[in-house]
């Protein structure tokens, strides 16, 4: 028995933890110094990965992307992730015209996608224009809700039209790819859809035993006493859905992105944010565990990661930046008029702004995409500065313009939107 301890411990011992210590330092140093300069309205994650472009081999290489414990705590930094923009899905609003219209501008927005990449595909600017053009299709949700509940726009009906465009965007661009691509390469549609329809049976499955458990007055008891004890049992059963999902997903040959994010869509349509107190706050529990560790670990993981050296390995390549934030608006932005006789023409454009923004998925997509070879890791660099710009811009604009109508709208100098839902 001693043998067999002092072997895993010696084991345990070769484990260089340096690397991810001075992840984690980082990751606590940026909050705290954009809390204390507020006058800079940078998105953590966006300095993060420029943080971690510092702390790599492009410039002082105090630590390597090869670095074991980081690239561990990185993929579950990607799983975790898309497991929260999967729990920030509100099955309560999606519904009715705003669905009808987001449904409708997704699949524009796919069209848009592969209309503007074709040309680029001919002329050998990218390697696959599929590929791209479902990348250039999602949102970040995670960025989107925050901005609009700080700017008391998330509940109106303008709120809602973006909240269930963005929720569609982003959903519908993981199953996308995950249709068309898998971490082997190319993957076959129609092996890949039935293999989707074995992943929902299965999710339906699970939502049936959740719900038929939910009756249970003893299990319930025991959920509650656990809740808050050291046992802090719901996070296990989210983590343990999360994992479970994540292996099926991955044996059933999918990507494993696809897997994060259903768990996350299966949790939030099980339960109810508004009783989120009353179920010992999980929810926010989760949270802490995601941008709390894992999440600053991808990102600052991603810097570490980043092609620097591509950026300025072709003259091209000042021009590729501005070209996929002028897609992104394209793709994204162009599908927000559908909205134009339900909203404000001010609304309207703050809205193609706010679905425009995109960052987590191009991070996860260019870096499958680059493993793969259907994306060249130049474009990879350019997509990911590009989706870094937009969410520095776009919503920050936005709100500019939400505000300036909401001041002309008092002045009387407009009408102003109700946002009431239609």
């Amino acid at each position: 028995m001693s043998g067999w301890f002092t072997g895993n411990l010696a084991a345990a011992s070769e484990v260089d933890f340096d690397g991810v210590l001075l992840v984690m330092g980082v990751a606590v140093a940026i909050p705290l110094l954009l809390a204390l300069t507020p006058t800079l309205p940078l998105p953590p994650s966006v300095v993060e990965i420029l943080a971690g472009i510092v702390i790599g081999p492009a410039v002082l290489g105090l630590v390597e992307p090869s670095d074991e414990v980081i690239r561990v705590m990185a993929k579950l930094g990607v799983a975790f992730l898309l497991f929260l923009a999967g729990l920030e899905l509100d099955f309560h609003i999606i519904r009715g015209r705003p669905l009808k219209l987001g449904l409708q501008s997704f699949a524009l927005s796919v069209a848009l996608g592969i209309l503007v990449t074709l040309p680029l595909g001919m002329a050998d600017v990218i390697a696959d224009p599929l590929f791209i053009g479902i990348v250039l299709t999602a949102t970040s949700l995670g960025i989107v809700i925050p901005v609009l509940k700080d700017a008391a726009q998330l509940d109106t009906g303008f709120g809602h039209f973006v909240v269930v465009a963005c929720s569609i965007a982003e959903f519908g661009s993981i199953v996308l790819l995950s249709l068309f691509f898998s971490g082997s390469g190319s993957a076959n549609p129609l092996v890949t859809v039935l293999k989707l329809v074995v992943l929902v049976l299965t999710m339906l499955v699970v939502a049936l035993l959740a719900v038929r458990a939910a009756k249970s007055e003893r299990l319930n008891a025991a959920l509650f006493k656990l809740q808050d004890s050291s046992s802090q049992i719901r996070i296990r059963v989210a983590v343990l859905l999360l994992l479970a999902l994540l292996v099926i997903t991955d044996d059933l040959g999918l990507d494993a992105i696809l897997g994060a994010f259903m768990a996350g869509a299966l949790l939030s349509a099980l339960t109810d944010p508004e009783k989120d107190q009353d179920f010992g706050h999980f929810r926010h529990k989760l949270q802490g565990l995601g941008f709390g560790f894992f999440i600053p670990v991808f990102f600052v993981a991603t810097g570490i990661g980043f092609p620097v050296e591509e950026l300025f390995s072709d003259a091209s390549t000042a021009l590729r930046i501005p070209l996929f934030l002028l897609l992104l608006f394209v793709v994204r932005g162009v599908p927000a008029l559908l909205s134009r006789r339900d909203i404000s023409r001010t609304q309207v454009f703050a809205s193609a702004l706010m679905q425009s923004t995109s960052l987590s998925f191009i991070v996860v997509a260019t870096t499958l995409g680059v493993s793969i070879g259907e994306v060249r890791p130049i474009n990879a660099a350019s997509l990911i500065a590009a989706g870094m710009l937009s969410v520095l811009i776009f919503p920050a604009t936005a709100l500019a313009l939400l505000r300036g109508e909401e001041r002309r709208a008092k002045l009387g100098l407009t009408p102003g939107a109700d946002g009431a839902l239609p």
